[in-house]
């Protein structure tokens, strides 16, 4: 069996045995979806945006998925930075605990988008389930990269967080409809979160917005696993 198997499962385990931790990953997600989703609504208006009420819920949702991933992958990596590299040594291997973090990561994404995207089913529903679903598993993904190349960047925990929490202001505020402004068009999350307006209003979307959440997610979980690369070699 490979290493990374039992090292994966160990570090889920790391994660959710916290009973703080365990609640939160349900509180965050119907916290954005009930009460989040009608603050973006007035921020669209205000900043002269055209965000819908049932499009700011739909999005909300994804907004939860990318919080809580961004945040358990800044933390992956900044807290256990000292532990993976003893692992490392020990004959597991740089690459082997870099692809066990990415593996555990991922794990807590898709677990944490299953609950934004349950929260948003039973709040308004969803008319494209397949749609949103990947949609918000995007979310997830993208910020997966963010945190961990923020966690492999900026080595206290403070200043790395707030970055992580900056990073995910902007991101929300200057998403598709919710301003005017076109200076800020493109934002990490700009094609997820096309694809989740889109959801939300029970429209299609085109195959440019799926190919670029897919790039971008891709590139995202690269920079990922790079970033638990580094934060586990051998230091020289």
């Amino acid at each position: 069996m490979s290493p990374a198997l039992p090292t994966t499962a160990a570090f889920v385990r790391e994660h959710l045995r916290a009973p703080l931790t365990l609640a939160l990953l349900i509180a965050i997600p119907v916290f954005f979806v009930l009460i989040f989703a009608s603050v973006l609504g007035d921020f669209a208006g205000a900043l002269g945006g055209t965000l819908a009420r049932r499009s700011a819920t739909a999005i909300s949702a994804g907004w939860a998925a990318a919080f809580l991933a961004g945040t358990l992958a800044f933390f992956q990596v900044t807290s256990a930075r000292g532990a993976d590299r003893r692992l490392a040594l020990a004959g597991v291997g740089a690459t082997s605990v870099a692809a066990a973090r990415i593996a555990a990561a991922l794990t807590l994404g898709l677990l944490v988008s299953a609950i934004a995207y349950l929260t948003l089913w039973l709040r308004s529903g969803i008319e494209h389930p397949l749609h949103a679903a990947v949609a918000i598993a995007s979310f997830a993904a993208i910020y997966i990269g963010i945190g961990a190349l923020t966690g492999a960047l900026v080595r206290t925990p403070l200043e790395g967080s707030l970055l992580v929490v900056l990073v995910f202001a902007v991101d929300v505020f200057s998403g598709p409809q919710m301003t005017s402004n076109g200076l800020l068009g493109y934002t990490p999350t700009r094609h997820a979160a096309e694809l989740l307006v889109a959801a939300g209003g029970g429209q299609t979307s085109p195959s440019a917005d799926w190919l670029g959440v897919g790039a971008v997610a891709a590139g995202a979980l690269g920079c990922a696993l790079l970033a638990f690369w580094l934060a586990a070699r051998r230091r020289s």
